[in-house]
């Protein structure tokens, strides 16, 4: 058993950057219902207060488009679906991370494309009429949003460059162009305005070191950095359907980000602010990982410790309500989403929830835990007990003594683990539905709810015993708060006069 004390010493500041910014599909998907309903469904439970999503300047947002007007090409700036999407996600008080891309048809050098929906990865052929487009669109959302609210919005140039898929030939130096072009169109606006890159994968940090080298020497403006994260070696196996994979130890992402920490102060930059843009444990749609009580546990200590490193780490994604590899085909299929489809929350869900109920204030945290103090004197606490080996004999038992003033404590636990607040599970014990009857949605729903306990408990001698047990990808939390006892109010109290108490 592990055995732990607790002092009411604080340790440090439990830094809100894990619940920054939220990742989301392509802009154009947020016009639909089910999106909307879920992205307002999260931001109940989560307090996210950015979103970050690609696509921004697909064709299907419908921003750039071309006419002959007397005998001469000129572009045209639609910003009728736009304006809708950022207005719904500022009306659920979420603020747009912009990530400028990919090239909308009319403007690109060549028709290579990713994703099902096909958002083109090639850079423009006239880089004047991308530096107008970057200008009107940037003006535009200060016309419509005002500048104090579009100078808290970073603006991301591209995704992912220094891969092929994502950006043709991986062209760093054409990427350095496009960077440098659309950095000074955005300053040339307002120089307060903020502006950063390189927004690449793990496994290339020299293109951040090249990246920030250049901006040196060419004097270009950069505001941040950003990077991606992901933890999941090379597939197993993969179908059309689903991709298998093993993931690294959780300790190896926040060495990632220590090591790319280090990396920024060592440059002609140093403490520039460092985004995570996109993180999870795998890097496809189709990872039933991502579906699983593990996926929840695994990413916890990530949560706790990260916002030490980085300024902020946006989760890929908030729903499944996703299309890269195509429409989903089932209910659950290995989405990134915090919420699956037909809005029924996932474990890594009740695992952000949790982490929003926690205090400010550190009291203890290790790899397994953290316990803070709210400014109320309520004690929380977050444990997780991930295990990728196969088998089920992997409980764990703590015992955490408090202190505390003496006193009655009521204390609440919320769990989600292999058997509460697993829907995924129950979804394969009714035989995996692809398309689940209404009956089946209901059920499962009810099934994704964490389950609770509650006890009351005595200090005395400054000291609160607790004694838990996470079993294997447990996730759990407790609220302890001291009892103001009433019962001594009410009028001729007396419970032994209810029948069967």
């Amino acid at each position: 058993m592990k055995r732990i004390k607790i002092t009411d010493e604080v340790k440090g500041t439990f830094k809100n950057n894990w619940n920054f910014c939220v990742g989301t599909e392509r802009m154009g998907i947020a016009l639909q219902k089910e999106y909307l309903d879920t992205l307002e469904f999260v931001r109940k439970a989560i307090n996210f207060k950015y979103i970050r999503g690609h696509g921004l300047l697909h064709d299907d947002t419908a921003i750039y488009r071309e006419y002959e007007i007397g005998g001469e090409i000129k572009p045209f700036y639609n910003f009728t679906y736009i304006d809708r999407i950022f207005d719904s996600f500022l009306e659920r008080g979420l603020k747009p991370f912009v990530e400028l891309g990919f090239m909308p048809s009319k403007l690109a050098s060549g028709d290579q494309t990713v994703f099902y929906w096909k958002g083109n990865v090639t850079p423009p052929k006239d880089y004047d009429k991308w530096k107008g487009l970057i200008q009107a669109l940037v003006n535009h959302f200060i016309d419509r949003y005002g500048i104090e609210e579009v100078l808290q919005w970073p603006f991301e140039v591209w995704n992912e460059p220094n891969l092929d898929i994502f950006w043709k030939d991986a062209d760093k130096a054409e990427y350095f162009k496009l960077y440098r072009v659309t950095a000074f169109a955005i300053k040339e606006i307002h120089k307060g305005l903020q502006v950063g890159g390189p927004a690449i994968c793990g496994g290339a940090d020299h293109w951040i070191e090249d990246f920030l080298r250049f901006c040196h020497k060419e004097t270009v403006p950069v505001d941040f950095v950003s990077r991606h994260l992901y933890s999941s070696k090379q597939p197993k196996l993969q179908t059309h359907e689903l991709v298998y994979q093993d993931l690294a130890e959780p300790e190896d992402m926040l060495k990632e980000l220590k090591a790319v920490r280090e990396l920024i102060n060592a440059s002609p930059f140093p403490g520039l602010p460092f985004h995570i843009t996109e993180y999870n444990t795998s890097y496809t749609p189709l990872n039933p990982v991502h579906d699983t009580c593990l996926n929840a546990a695994y990413l916890a200590r990530i949560i706790s410790e990260a916002g030490d490193i980085v300024d902020s780490f946006s989760y890929w994604t908030f729903s499944d309500v996703f299309e890269e590899l195509d429409v989903p085909r089932a209910q659950f299929h290995g989405g990134f989403g915090l919420v699956a489809l037909n809005n029924i929350p996932k474990p890594t869900y009740h695992m952000f929830s949790f982490f929003e109920k926690m205090g400010r204030y550190i009291l203890y945290r290790d790899e397994s835990m953290l316990v803070t103090r709210k400014s109320d004197q309520t004690v929380t606490i977050t444990a997780w007990n991930p295990e990728m080996t196969k088998g089920e004999d992997f409980s764990k038992d703590i015992s955490i003594e408090l202190v505390l003033q003496d006193g009655e404590y009521f204390i609440k636990r919320n769990t989600v683990n292999e058997q509460y607040g697993n829907p995924w599970h129950a979804w394969i014990q009714m035989g995996r539905p692809r398309f689940p009857v209404k009956k089946a949605v209901e059920t499962l729903r009810e099934i994704a709810r964490p389950r609770v306990d509650y006890d009351k408990l005595s200090c005395t001698g400054n000291k609160l015993l607790l004694e838990l047990t996470l079993s294997k990808n447990e996730v759990t939390f407790l609220e302890i708060s001291r009892i103001k006892e009433e019962s001594e109010t009410y009028y001729r109290l007396d419970d032994s006069m209810i029948p069967g108490y």
